[in-house]
């Protein structure tokens, strides 16, 4: 179900419990300042969730209250997953939705990473 990303951040959200180590998950990379791992429920043949480890609900808080530190540290995460990957030259899509109208439905900023296939245009008409 869609969430409101305009909430405080629900630190019992899946996201959350997966940086406490409550609810595994298969890890590609751990920072500082992120954690990425592969999507429970593949869209592409890889599908890789990042996020941060501050307690963001959507890209608009984190870009609002990040520290320029987190915010530098979480998108060179990001590359550095689809670099590592290999997923550059044949080239892949990043998502992040916020919101009930994008479909969020973690309370937490996560960005997809999809790849693996040619993936076609962004939105269907």
């Amino acid at each position: 179900m869609p969430i409101d990303a305009t909430q405080p951040y629900d630190d019992q959200n899946i996201f959350a419990k997966i940086l406490r180590g409550e609810i595994p998950s298969k890890k590609v990379y751990e920072d500082e300042f992120a954690l990425a791992f592969h999507d429970i429920n593949p869209q592409a043949p890889h599908h890789v969730l990042v996020i941060p480890k501050g307690p963001y609900v959507s890209w608009d808080d984190f870009s609002a209250r990040g520290s320029d530190a987190e915010i530098a540290g979480f998108v060179r995460a990001v590359g550095h997953v689809a670099r590592e990957a290999g997923l550059v030259a044949p080239g892949y899509r990043l998502l992040a939705n916020t919101g009930t109208d994008a479909h969020q439905e973690v309370p937490h900023l996560h960005v997809h990473i999809f790849a693996g296939k040619p993936l076609g245009p962004m939105l269907a008409r």
